[in-house]
């Protein structure tokens, strides 16, 4: 399907004097000046520091050639009052440096950056007329050439199959009165040319797919998203929003209307479209939730988990109750939260924790000590948990996952034996049987900075109720 601009605008100008086009821009100071239409703009950030690098701009000059455009931090303030998207803008001197290799928005080598000695005004009598955007779209086969690579971010277009809402509070939304809260929405996208793919939005961009989604009459179909980047997700190729990133549906651009019309000429296509809006977070393994966490775009976001509980664990300092887990990808720590010790023990987390203590006052820092009988008992027991990756996972403090609910499992409870369900374990967490089985509690403790309070006298007597990895 054959994509192009959004159209133009004429802007009429009396003005005829010598321009810089940006097919002509070199690296190195300019004393001259550039005509251009303001595309977007964004606030840029270092993911790993959480530092402001500066303020992206997308421009495009009546020639319809596009460059990315810069402004230092230093310098944003003086210039953002002045910015409006689609808007004309003369700019006299300018720095042009290298468009950096990662993360590119423009296929232009050089990065449009205003200096010291730079002058933008707005221009309203040009005759010129200006594309409004340009859009970059390629095939799914360049999605997965290019995945993990940090480099180009490219734009995608397709129809909706279903959307799914995650929020910071944990209440899944699609509400007018709450629409402020979502911001991280899961769709998935099907692709003219390809298979359905997954497609993450975060932060601005899924609070404006929200505004845009509940604006609309009739369920939109059609959504393109502009500079996503290509990331592998628990082994399945996924698209992530940044913060250069813009959402479109139905009639909002051309691309979208063709691709509207496209359907409307391809019934055997359109009748798969499925853009029911469902309440349900994403279900991952625990190696998926630990491969998002290590996503650079990641933020705090709740999943669900179906995993079996192997041990328990106990550290003082922290006063929580702990629960080493397992499923067929990865092992994992889980920390109950409130209800959810009630939910697995008809205890409160905090009720486990304090008839703990009670129970062990007496017993020295140096002694091992059994946890509460409730929570022995729920070892070998398979579960479906919601859990939350926080900013500690985030910035790599712990990788200790924290459990706000335990769920109703989707199919009857029971001990995964089979080889089929065996665990991938990684060679220094490897399963054995009695004093084994106690030492390798403890090594994972310890890599999670916790200590375990269960006996090895108590692994002696669970090990040969507890399933064995592998066979």
């Amino acid at each position: 399907m054959a994509t192009k601009p959004n159209g133009k605008s004429p802007v009429l100008s009396a003005s005829d004097e010598k321009v810089m086009f940006f097919r002509d821009v070199l690296l190195g100071p300019h004393e001259t000046h550039l005509r251009f239409r303001l595309i977007h703009f964004w606030e840029a950030w270092n993911p790993i520091k959480k530092t402001l690098i500066g303020l992206g701009m997308l421009l495009i000059d009546k020639q319809g050639t596009v460059i990315q455009g810069f402004i230092s931090p230093g310098r944003i303030e003086q210039y953002l009052g002045k910015l409006k998207r689609r808007t004309v803008y003369k700019l006299d001197n300018f720095y042009g440096s290298s468009n950096k290799s990662v993360y590119r928005v423009s296929d232009h080598a050089v990065t449009v950056s205003l200096s010291w000695n730079s002058k933008l005004s707005v221009l309203e009598d040009i005759t010129t007329p200006f594309d409004e955007d340009r859009f970059r779209f390629h095939s799914y086969e360049v999605f997965e050439a290019n995945c993990d690579l940090k480099g180009d971010l490219y734009d995608v277009v397709g129809h909706m199959k279903l959307v799914n809402v995650h929020t910071l509070t944990e209440r899944p939304v699609l509400d007018k009165v709450q629409i402020a809260a979502a911001r991280h929405l899961l769709v998935h996208l099907q692709l003219y040319d390809g298979p359905v793919i997954k497609v993450y939005l975060w932060d601005n961009v899924a609070t404006e797919f929200c505004r845009k989604f509940k604006s609309c009459e009739t369920t939109p179909t059609v959504l393109l998203i502009t500079t996503v980047n290509t990331k592998r997700l628990g082994g399945t190729l996924a698209l992530t929003s940044m913060s250069s990133s813009r959402v479109f549906m139905d009639y909002d651009v051309q691309p979208t209307i063709d691709y509207f019309a496209w359907l409307g000429s391809n019934p055997e296509v359109a009748g798969k479209v499925n853009a029911d809006v469902v309440t349900k977070r994403e279900q991952l393994t625990i190696g998926e939730i630990f491969s998002y966490i290590k996503q650079e775009s990641a933020k705090e976001a709740f999943f669900e988990c179906t995993a079996t509980i192997d041990d328990v664990l106990h550290g003082s300092a922290w006063y929580c109750a702990r629960l080493s887990v397992y499923d067929n990808s990865d092992q994992a720590v889980f920390v109950l939260l409130g209800d959810a010790g009630r939910a697995l023990t008809g205890w409160h987390a905090s009720e486990l924790v304090s008839s703990y203590f009670e129970a062990n006052a007496d017993i020295g820092v140096d002694q091992e000590a059994p946890v509460s009988e409730a929570l022995i008992n729920t070892i070998r027991q398979r579960h479906k948990f919601s859990v939350k990756v926080t900013e500690y996972n985030l910035s790599g403090k712990t990788r200790a996952l924290t459990v706000t609910k335990i769920l109703p499992l989707d199919t009857p409870t029971e001990t995964e034996t089979s080889a089929g369900n065996s665990i991938a374990a990684t060679p220094d967490e490897t399963f054995q049987t009695g004093n084994d089985v106690c030492e390798a509690s403890k090594s994972r403790v310890g890599s999670a900075d916790v200590g375990s309070k269960r006996s090895c006298d108590n692994a002696k007597v669970e090990e040969a109720k507890r399933p064995k990895p592998g066979n």
